[in-house]
């Protein structure tokens, strides 16, 4: 197994802290960025020599870029990347505010393509690297009260997906993780809620929202095997663009998938119906 070098950001816990943990027991340099001060020294006692943190708020795109360039000239090139840090956001569309929804944004989409943008010149440059970004079934599916989340998710899958194509000819390699619901702190204080104002909802909302606080800490999903997951694709001959973890996620992705198919089958004949009949098919790779 060939020894990398790793930046991923928000390792200070959850599965950003997992994966951390399973690149520094391989025997992998991790560089981790937290946003405490506090657990600079925390992460650096995972492993000394080897363990480096950063603090780093990714919603500071010239932070990110700092960093970045720091983090290659001081340790060494990076080899993976994983785009972890992000939250996740529970509310009704209609109650939710708009300033919440560019929050969200801003961390969850904007925040990973940063720190994207920051690793993948030196990347193309050296034709080598995999870049992962933590996505969520979310992102391709959805649930009641996650219109933000799901939302957020789903941006980072349309630019993942898209890049995995941009980069392919040049030995970049892309995976978009999406996580089911694992044993982290993402329903508890990972999580920001709307405050609730419109009965209308309480009959489909409040169920599933007592139902998520309920399982937070017994959820299926084991983060170090998350991080061994992730580990195997790393050292894949070809590893895929989209990586499903935990059996909750594989049913309802499919689920969701199903349904997106099902639409298209049935409405086939209309979709059809608007082309002109001289009209240029597009292709794509």
């Amino acid at each position: 197994m060939t020894k990398r070098t790793f930046l991923i950001t928000g390792a200070s816990s959850g599965l950003g802290r997992a994966f951390a943990e399973g690149a520094l027991a391989a025997g992998h340099t991790v560089v981790g960025t937290v946003r405490k001060p506090e657990d600079l020294e925390k992460f650096e006692a995972l492993a000394p020599g080897r363990a480096h943190a950063r603090q780093l708020d990714v919603t500071d795109d010239e932070a990110v870029f700092a960093v970045v360039a720091e983090v290659e000239r001081t340790v060494g090139p990076i080899d993976v990347l994983i785009a972890n840090a992000g939250y996740g956001h529970e509310g009704v569309f209609e109650e939710s505010p708009m300033a919440e929804l560019r929050a969200q944004f801003d961390v969850n989409v904007f925040g990973v393509a940063a720190t994207v943008h920051a690793v993948l010149p030196g990347m193309r440059k050296r034709r080598s690297g995999h870049i992962f970004a933590v996505s969520s079934m979310g992102g391709l599916m959805t649930v009641p009260g996650l219109a933000y989340y799901c939302g957020s998710k789903y941006a980072v899958e349309g630019m993942l997906e898209t890049l995995s194509k941009e980069v392919a000819g040049f030995g970049v390699r892309v995976t978009i993780i999406e996580p089911g619901s694992f044993r982290t702190d993402w329903a508890g204080r990972s999580m920001v809620r709307s405050d609730r104002s419109i009965a209308d909802y309480d009959e489909l909302f409040e169920p599933i929202r007592a139902a998520r606080q309920a399982a937070s800490g017994n959820q299926l999903g084991n983060p170090a095997k998350a991080a061994e997951a992730v580990l195997e694709v790393i050292e894949a001959e070809k590893p895929p663009v989209h990586l499903v973890l935990g059996s909750d996620a594989l049913r309802l992705v499919a689920s969701g998938r199903a349904a997106v198919a099902a639409d298209i089958e049935a409405w086939e004949a209309l979709s059809r119906s608007t082309d002109f009949p001289d009209g240029h098919q597009i292709a794509t790779n």
